[in-house]
C-alpha cells in the first residue's frame, strides 16, 4: 500500500507535468524544451543523465527535418521556457536525454518513455477538454495526439519515487526518454550508439485509447516491421500546347509508379501492406510537370517480409521513372523492425500486477498490434545478447478518441497506475 499512496500523492503533479507538455508540444527531433525540462528533474533528483551527441549516431538519426526548421524550434524553446543551460547539448536536433541510477551489481533493467508530438494541428472545439481546460497545443501543427505527453510525466514520476528504493535496489536502472518516435525515427541512432548492449530487462508502455481505464496486457507482440521512405520524380517543364514533346512528365511518372505500387503481389509468408500517403506535382495546369514527390510506407508482419515489399516498390518506381524519362531519387526517412514481446517476462509482468492488484482486468497473453513501433529496434538489441523485452499496454480510453488525430485525449487516471506497475516490475527485477 505504500506504494500505491506515494504513486496518489504523486498524481497532481503527473498532471501538472502531462498538461504543460502537451501545452508546448514539440514534434520529433525539436523537443528542445521537453527535453530539458525533464532533464532538469532527473538531474536533482541525482540520476546520471547523458545527452546530446552522447546518445546518439548522427547519421542513423531518420527523417530529419531541414537546418532551418530545427534552429526555428530551438529559438521557440527558449521563447516558451526551456532550462538554458541543457540546450546547447541537443542544438541540430539531437534531443531525448537518458538517466541512469547505478546500484551495484547486478542486471540492468532499462525502462523506455517517447516524448514527441506529431505533426497535428489539435482541434479547438468547445467539448475538447484541453480547449476547455487551457492547456491546447500552443503551437501550430505540433499537438500530442498519441499521449507521448503521459509517458514522459509518467516516466518523470517513476524517477522520482525509484529514489525511494534505492537502498532496496541493486544493478542499474535506466530511463529513455526517447526523441522521434513518431515515424519511427528515434531509435536507430540510440541503437547504434550501443546504448543497449548490456541491457537485461527492456520494458515500454503506451496509454491506449480504445481499451478502458484499468485494463493492462502484459505484453504486445507482431509489431509490424516497416519502411519509410520519399521518392522523387524530376523530368523537364514544357508548354503543354505549345511544345509537349520537349517535356519529361513527371507527374504522369509518378501515377504510373502509384498505380503499380498498390499491384505488388502479396506474399504467402504473411501480412503485407504499402501505402502512398501523398503525391505532390505539377506547377501549373499548361506545364508538363518537373517534378513530383510521393510519400510511401511498406509494412510486414517479418523484417524479411517488409524488405520483400521495399524492394518491389523501388523497383516499380525506378521503372516508372525511366519509362518517361525522368530521374528519381529515394530517401528513407523512418523505419522499424518486426517485433515480439517475451513471453516469459510477460508472465512475470502479469504476475506483478495481480499480486499488486493494480488493474482490474489483466489480459494474460500479449496484445496482437497491427501497427510498428521504432521500440523495435531496442527489442531486437536487447534479445539478440539473451536479454528479456516486453511492451505493455494499459488501457486510457476518455470518449473513444482515436490516436493521431486533432481531437485526442486520454483517461489521466491511467498515469498512476501505469508508474506503479514500473515500480513494482523494477523491485522485482533489480531486488
Amino acid at each position: 500500500m505504500e506504494i500505491k499512496k506515494e504513486v496518489q500523492a504523486l498524481y497532481p503533479q503527473m498532471i501538472l507535468w502531462r498538461r504543460d507538455f502537451h501545452k508546448h508540444a514539440e514534434v520529433s527531433w525539436t523537443e528542445f524544451r521537453t527535453t530539458s525540462i525533464i532533464a532538469d528533474h532527473l538531474e536533482k533528483l541525482g540520476y546520471e543523465i547523458t545527452m546530446g551527441q552522447d546518445i546518439h549516431v548522427a547519421a542513423d538519426r531518420m527523417g530529419m527535418p531541414s537546418e532551418q526548421f530545427l534552429e526555428d524550434n530551438y529559438q521557440k524553446a527558449l521563447e516558451q521556457g526551456a532550462i538554458e543551460k541543457y540546450l546547447p547539448r541537443m542544438r541540430g536536433g539531437f534531443t531525448g536525454v537518458i538517466a541512469t541510477l547505478n546500484c551495484g551489481a547486478g542486471p540492468v533493467t532499462t525502462l523506455r518513455f517517447d516524448i514527441d508530438a506529431l505533426y497535428v494541428n489539435e482541434t479547438d472545439h468547445v467539448d475538447h477538454r484541453p480547449q476547455q481546460e487551457g492547456f491546447k497545443s500552443l503551437n501550430s501543427h505540433a499537438s500530442h495526439a498519441c499521449a507521448h505527453d503521459g509517458h514522459a510525466a509518467i516516466g518523470m514520476a517513476v524517477a522520482q519515487l525509484l529514489m525511494n528504493y534505492k537502498s532496496q535496489l541493486r544493478g542499474n536502472i535506466r530511463i529513455i526518454f526517447q526523441a522521434a518516435e513518431e515515424g519511427v525515427r528515434g531509435a536507430k541512432s540510440l541503437v547504434s550508439k550501443g546504448l543497449l548492449a548490456d541491457v537485461d530487462y527492456l520494458l515500454g508502455m503506451h496509454l491506449i485509447s480504445g481499451k478502458p481505464l484499468n485494463y493492462m496486457a502484459g505484453g504486445r507482440s507482431d509489431f509490424l516491421a516497416t519502411t519509410k521512405f520519399d521518392a522523387t520524380f524530376v523530368g523537364a517543364p514544357s508548354h503543354a500546347g505549345g511544345s509537349p514533346e520537349r517535356g519529361k512528365n513527371a507527374l504522369v511518372a509518378a501515377a504510373t509508379a502509384v498505380l503499380n505500387l498498390y499491384a505488388i503481389p502479396r506474399h504467402s509468408g504473411g501480412a503485407t501492406r504499402i501505402n502512398i500517403g501523398q503525391l505532390d506535382a505539377g506547377t501549373g495546369r499548361n506545364v508538363i510537370a518537373p517534378q513530383a514527390d510521393l510519400a510511401i510506407e511498406t509494412r510486414g508482419v517479418t523484417t524479411e517480409l517488409n524488405d520483400y515489399m521495399y524492394q518491389k516498390a523501388v523497383q516499380i518506381l525506378q521503372k516508372s521513372a525511366d519509362m518517361y524519362e525522368c530521374k528519381l531519387a529515394v530517401k528513407e526517412v523512418g523505419a522499424a523492425k518486426s517485433g515480439f514481446s517475451d513471453l516469459s517476462l510477460v508472465n512475470t509482468i502479469v504476475k506483478i500486477a495481480q499480486k499488486h492488484a493494480i488493474f482490474e482486468e489483466i489480459v494474460p497473453e500479449p496484445d496482437n498490434s497491427l501497427g510498428s513501433e521504432d521500440f523495435t529496434y531496442m527489442m531486437e538489441a536487447v534479445q539478440n545478447r539473451g536479454g528479456k523485452v516486453s511492451y505493455i499496454d494499459i488501457g486510457a480510453d476518455l470518449g473513444g478518441w482515436a490516436h493521431h488525430t486533432a481531437n485526442f485525449d486520454f483517461a489521466e487516471e491511467a498515469m498512476p497506475l501505469a508508474v506503479e506497475l514500473m515500480i513494482q516490475m523494477v523491485l522485482a527485477l533489480n531486488h
